[in-house]
């Protein structure tokens, strides 16, 4: 406990691949926590406060680290696969939500999304986060929070690419 991740990474668990400088981010909590980009993981402690205030949680401490060769956009999609698989779904924001939040990452991958489905599928993940029997719903919540919180320029950026080659979409659900 308490010991800076930066240590803990390069010093006891062998380092980033191609240097800290190589450094995306970390998931430090394991696939259920928010991720944090690298200026964060320069500082921050592997104790529960200061992961908190970092906006992310020590959680298993099962520490993921993601290179800059990552697609961090995919990365996370397929840990919302996962949750939407391992849902036992008696829950509904659990059942429907993590299905429909799946869908959309799925379109955010390939850039087939429209830039305001970013602040939907962060309202989404809002609308699952508490609203759970059990903790699955937010573990599938708080890494789309972390990607929109931290890397939404690239979400943003993987949709304009998209949309030079093909016409924009438009929103496939309104949320009122």
């Amino acid at each position: 406990m308490s010991v800076p991740l930066r240590e803990l990474i390069e010093r006891h668990a062998g380092g980033v691949r191609g240097g800290w400088d190589n450094l995306l981010g970390v998931i430090p909590g394991g696939s259920s926590t928010p991720i944090i980009p690298r200026h964060v993981c320069d500082d921050v402690l592997m104790d529960f406060d200061d992961l908190v205030r970092a906006e992310t949680a020590l959680g298993t401490a099962a520490v993921i680290v993601l290179d800059k060769s990552t697609d961090v956009i995919r990365a996370i999609a397929r840990l919302v696969e996962f949750y939407k698989h391992e849902s036992c779904g008696q829950c509904t924001p659990c059942r429907e939500g993590v299905d429909w939040m799946d869908k959309m990452m799925w379109r955010f991958v390939k850039g087939d999304a429209a830039a305001s489905e970013i602040d939907m599928i962060w309202e989404l993940s809002k609308q699952i986060e508490g609203h759970t029997i059990c903790a699955l719903g937010d573990g599938a919540a708080w890494p789309v929070q972390g990607l929109i919180r931290h890397f939404r320029p690239v979400m943003e950026s993987r949709i304009a690419e998209h949309n030079k080659k093909n016409p924009p979409r438009e929103p496939e659900i309104e949320m009122v």
